[in-house]
């Protein structure tokens, strides 16, 4: 898959574009859950029907960071994460369009005439709440307007699940809450986080249980604090492992950054510098103070034996 970088409207004029008729499912899709999967392989399976090029446009930074409004927390999948599941998906070229404060102010007209028509856009596909414009004022029935017979259009409907309807905000909140099982069927895959080891305080390493402690590659939702059975993938390898999310009261009084921390079963070695991904398969436990490091231990090594046991 091809990624390219827009910034509205210097780069529509550049000769790199390589512009051919292409069918375009557009979308935020952050978090890359079943709903927008149900957009992106739509339009995968039309431009294999019509023999033409498959395409995704997302923007980035994500519009509420930059115009710091609503309940933006982080990114459910950044950039990076949302490149390597599209491309698992077969989408040809991903759209990325620097989003500013210039390009926020785009009428709905500016929108389609200016940048997805220029494109080649012969089909655009999205889903059933789509928005686009200044303030959001256009929507699907306007795309297909402003499209006419030079660009057609694809709505796609609401994906339930359990009859409820499929969405990151409330996929955001079932990871706040630690409802690790749910969000996992939600995204069609279990929540991850990338980072690099970095060294921390040492601790573990000195109660029998060393950890690699992470520091995120990407501005992350946060789920709740607590114990996770976690999968760890490192370069080739898939791993099992326990994290700890919080801030260590058995250690700390309050006002420490949360950390995250894994502990990797059955591994010898050392990880700093080295960029781990992690996937928080199972909530194990809140995060609480123990009275005594023995008592502590002893609840690491069950958390260890649970998440073993939850990993097969």
């Amino acid at each position: 898959m091809k990624t390219v970088m827009l910034t509205y409207p210097q780069t529509l004029t550049s000769d790199e574009l390589r512009r051919q008729p292409q069918v375009l499912a557009i979308g935020q899709f952050d978090g890359m859950h079943l709903g927008h999967a149900s957009v992106i392989l739509s339009a995968v399976r039309i431009a294999r029907e019509k023999g033409m090029q498959s395409a995704v446009m997302t923007f980035h930074p994500h519009p509420k960071e930059v115009m710091r409004k609503g309940d933006y927390e982080g990114y459910l999948t950044p950039l990076r994460d949302k490149e390597d599941i599209l491309a698992e998906m077969g989408v040809d070229v991903l759209y990325v369009v620097e989003f500013n404060e210039e390009f926020s102010h785009l009428t709905p007209e500016q929108f389609v005439h200016d940048l997805l028509i220029p494109l080649q856009t012969r089909t655009a596909v999205v889903g059933f709440d789509f928005r686009f414009g200044h303030k959001g004022a256009g929507n699907e029935q306007m795309l297909r307007s402003l499209g006419g017979s030079d660009m057609a259009v694809e709505t796609v409907p609401p994906f339930l699940l359990n009859g409820e309807k499929v969405s990151s905000s409330l996929i955001r909140g079932l990871l706040k809450r630690g409802e690790m099982d749910e969000a996992s069927q939600w995204l069609g895959r279990p929540y991850s986080i990338r980072g690099t080891v970095i060294h921390g305080e040492k601790r573990g390493r000195t109660i029998g249980f060393p950890t690699a402690n992470l520091e995120l590659t990407d501005h992350y939702v946060a789920p709740a604090k607590g114990v996770y059975a976690v999968r760890v993938y490192h370069g080739e390898q898939s791993l099992r492992g326990v994290m700890n999310l919080g801030v260590k009261p058995t250690f700390h009084d309050s006002g420490m950054k949360p950390t995250f921390e894994v502990h990797v079963l059955d591994f010898e070695g050392h990880l700093y510098d080295e960029e781990l991904k992690v996937e928080l398969v199972h909530y194990i436990r809140e995060e609480r103070k123990f009275d005594s490091i023995d008592a502590l231990i002893s609840q690491i090594r069950e958390d260890a034996l649970t998440a073993a046991r939850l990993l097969g």
